[in-house]
């Protein structure tokens, strides 16, 4: 059924220009490869039930080696802009880049991806939207994955690639149906529980601008190269905000594709160490060690077969949880 949402429009203006409810940031850096999935992804020819006049999307360029260009980035549509932070300014975390994508943002929300080499599933935005619209200062959180057989720390370890995942997912129809991508993914280390305990962080968070100011955004003393567990300082941050709603989209998630990040790429033996640094600077910021959000969200979704094997690999963990010491 065709929608009459712009009819109060002037007749030639197009209904991106309205001030849209939901600003999507992404950065990204060297992700030429992988922004041609993750920007169709969050286009309304991938996004269900929602169109561009309901978002805009800011994708920030932090300074690539080989950046993706104004003109490509803007095609995804005509809700796409663009910001290019050049390399002689731009820093190795991504916490600045987020908050001068914000401060471009022209809506009242904002959703943050900070790793721009993630997919989102297809009711993302709408369900986003809906929680944001339903819920009084509400945080909306998704799960992670990694595409292939394995976390991507050790599936390189034994021959994943890019060309390999290329394969892989030239071999599943996902650009028709997102929801494929479950049934070649597995959960992370950050989230073994997936829907059903607490969660680590979010790689595609949303929330309003006022809660993102009140959090401070991005602390930007996390500067590390990829930003340390910056991006868990902020989940705990919002999450624990006064009168803030956590909220999970059930049925839904990112999906990490394998670009030489500075820790889905790093051997896995190499890890323990580069953890220990990013806890070493957070207790130099903070005065205090770190400690992993014990919140459990509430749950908005729904349930579709393909989020099955997820489900079950993720069982032992939320049973474990859910089980009395």
């Amino acid at each position: 059924m065709p929608r009459h949402r712009d009819s109060n429009l002037p007749r030639g203006v197009p209904s991106v220009q309205r001030t849209p409810f939901l600003s999507v940031i992404v950065v990204l850096y060297d992700m030429v490869r992988e922004s041609e999935r993750s920007l169709f992804s969050l286009s309304t020819a991938y996004q269900s039930q929602v169109g561009a006049e309901d978002y805009e999307v800011i994708v920030v360029e932090n300074g690539s080696r080989q950046p993706v260009s104004r003109e490509r980035a803007e095609s995804f549509g005509p809700n796409f802009r663009y910001l290019d932070i050049s390399r002689d300014v731009a820093l190795p975390s991504p916490c600045t880049a987020i908050n001068a994508g914000v401060a471009m943002a022209r809506a009242p929300f904002v959703g943050i991806m900070i790793d721009g080499a993630r997919i989102a599933s297809p009711g993302v935005l709408m369900l986003a939207i809906q929680a944001l619209k339903g819920f009084n200062r509400a945080v909306v959180a998704t799960i992670g994955l990694h595409l292939g057989p394995a976390m991507q720390t050790r599936a390189a370890e034994t021959g994943y690639n890019q060309q390999v995942e290329d394969a892989l997912l030239a071999s599943v129809p996902w650009r028709e149906n997102g929801y494929k991508l479950f049934e070649v993914s597995v959960l992370t280390g950050v989230n073994t529980a997936a829907w059903f305990g607490p969660m680590a962080e979010s790689n595609l968070i949303f929330l309003s601008r006022a809660m993102y100011e009140e959090a401070g955004g991005f602390d930007p003393r996390f500067d590390i190269p990829g930003g340390g567990i910056a991006n868990l300082d902020f989940y705990n941050c919002v999450g624990g905000l006064p009168g803030a709603t956590l909220i999970s989209l059930f049925g839904e998630a990112t999906f990490h594709q394998i670009h030489g990040g500075v820790m889905s790429s790093r051997p896995a033996e190499t890890i323990a160490d580069e953890v220990q640094r990013y806890m070493a600077q957070y207790h130099g910021i903070h005065g205090k060690a770190f400690q992993f959000s014990q919140q459990i969200p509430l749950l908005l979704g729904q349930f579709r077969p393909e989020v099955a094997a997820c489900i079950k690999a993720a069982e032992p963990r939320w049973n474990a949880e859910s089980s009395p010491p």
